[in-house]
C-alpha cells in the first residue's frame, strides 16, 4: 500500500452552520486519517494521509467517508492541483528562484499556465510531468499520481457545471 497526501474542500449546504458539529461524525465515518479544518462557516476542509492501492481509491474512499458523515455537502476542490511557483518549490523542497529559472529558461516546453497573470497558476500534474520528462527530476510517483487524480476530479466537477448545450459547442472548439 502507498501513502497519499491530499486535501479535500467541501461546501456545506447550510452556510450558517458551524462545521465543528461534524468533527466527531467525520472521525466515526472513516476520516480518522485526516486533519479537519473548520475555520470558515459553511465550509470544511480535510487534509488526508491515506494508505491505498491507488490515488483514485484514496480520494474516492475519502469523499465517500465525508458524504457518509455529511450527505448534504459538495466537494469544491481537491488539492494539490492548482499551484503557483511558491507551491511547486515547497512541494519539491527547492527555492522559488530555482522553479522560476526553470520555467523562464525553457518556456517553449514548459506547460501552459491555467492562469497567466502576475502570479501564474498551473496544474501540478503538468508541471511534475514536465520536470520528470524534460528536466529529469526524480519525483515521488505518489505525488505525480495524486496530482493527476486531483486534476481529473476538479475538471470533472467543472464540466458537470457546464450546460449540455454549451458542452457540445465548446468541445468542438477545443478539440484538435
Amino acid at each position: 500500500m502507498k501513502e497519499y497526501e491530499f486535501t479535500l474542500k467541501f461546501k456545506l449546504l447550510d452556510e450558517n452552520i458551524d462545521p465543528s458539529i461534524y468533527v466527531d461524525q467525520l472521525y466515526e465515518s472513516g476520516c480518522d486519517d485526516a486533519l479537519i479544518g473548520i475555520g470558515k462557516k459553511g465550509y470544511i476542509a480535510l487534509d488526508f494521509i491515506r494508505e491505498s492501492e491507488t490515488a483514485y481509491k484514496a480520494i474516492s474512499s475519502s469523499i465517500e467517508d465525508v458524504l457518509k458523515a455529511i450527505p448534504q455537502t459538495k466537494i469544491i476542490e481537491a488539492a494539490p492541483d492548482f499551484v503557483g511557483i511558491t507551491d511547486i518549490a515547497k512541494l519539491l523542497g527547492c527555492t522559488r528562484q530555482n522553479i522560476q529559472k526553470l520555467i523562464s529558461k525553457d518556456n517553449s516546453k514548459c506547460p501552459h499556465a491555467v492562469y497567466g497573470g502576475s502570479q501564474s497558476i498551473w496544474h501540478l500534474a503538468d508541471i511534475l510531468t514536465w520536470l520528470v520528462e524534460e528536466k529529469h527530476y526524480q519525483i515521488e510517483e505518489c505525488l505525480i499520481e495524486i496530482a493527476q487524480t486531483n486534476r481529473s476530479l476538479n475538471l470533472a466537477k467543472e464540466i458537470n457545471q457546464l450546460s449540455p448545450n454549451w458542452s457540445e459547442k465548446f468541445k468542438s472548439l477545443v478539440s484538435f
